[in-house]
């Protein structure tokens, strides 16, 4: 977890680099949990990047990290009632761990595409403010800043990584369950983050971010009471004692 000393474009809190073992087996989501998925569960939809005529496959945002645990517990609550999930499993947030490792699918390099030190390739995979801007207003809500439209992008329309799974460079910044803080090097097994904090982790680049933002090991914090459309997520589903 985290980036060696030599990765170009590295930001300090990503070091330093931490051999991570994971004992237990979880299901990630392919895709970001979508608006459309949001209103189901919660009876609302808090994104600020609402499309237009109903399209709600877009990634939700703005519903912060106490909203993002809540969905979790109410889907849970939902499957088990409709008997589609044993008493012992739920849906949760990842850890920060879990979600880099489903991020690199395997891989060492800056994407788990490869290294692409050129960002040449970066946009078959992925959102960010360099191929996401644009001078024509789209349609639905829009974020306008310096002359150009900013918004998001349904899910899923750009390459998966080597295990199948969307978005994990760009379109939003995800949520995970860990409290934000400074990794730990060495070699840890199961690793859940600090006892307590002020910001959860965030994981991935947004549509906001640059380029480089969007590496895999790429790792920020925020309050989780904060509101901001560029934070998003997507589950996982494990036995309830992970």
């Amino acid at each position: 977890m985290g980036s060696p000393m030599t990765e170009a474009d590295r930001g300090r809190p990503e070091g330093p680099q931490t051999e991570v073992t994971l004992t237990k087996g979880f299901y990630t989501c392919k895709f970001l949990v979508t608006q459309w998925e949001y209103q189901q569960i919660m009876g609302t939809n808090t994104s600020y990047c609402q499309g237009d005529a109903g399209d709600t496959n877009h990634p939700v945002e703005a519903c912060g990290w106490f909203n993002a645990t809540n969905y979790c517990a109410k889907l849970t609550a939902r499957e088990r009632q409709a008997g589609r999930l044993p008493e012992n499993w739920g849906y949760r947030l990842p850890t920060e761990a879990e979600w880099e490792y489903a991020c690199r699918a395997g891989t060492t390099t800056r994407f788990s595409y490869g290294d692409d030190p050129g960002y040449s390739n970066l946009f078959k995979y992925g959102w960010c403010h360099v191929n996401i801007a644009t001078t024509n207003k789209p349609p639905g809500v829009s974020y306008f800043v310096l002359a150009h439209y900013y918004r998001t992008q349904p899910v899923g329309r750009k390459a998966p990584n080597p295990w199948g799974l969307y978005d994990m460079h760009g379109l939003v910044s995800e949520w995970c369950l860990d409290w934000y803080g400074r990794l730990s090097g060495g070699s840890v097994t199961d690793p859940q983050g600090p006892r307590t904090g002020t910001e959860r982790v965030i994981r991935n680049g947004s549509w906001l971010d640059n380029p480089q933002a969007l590496r895999s090991a790429m790792r920020e914090g925020a309050g989780p009471s904060n509101l901001s459309g560029i934070y998003g997520f997507r589950t996982v589903l494990a036995l309830n004692d992970q």
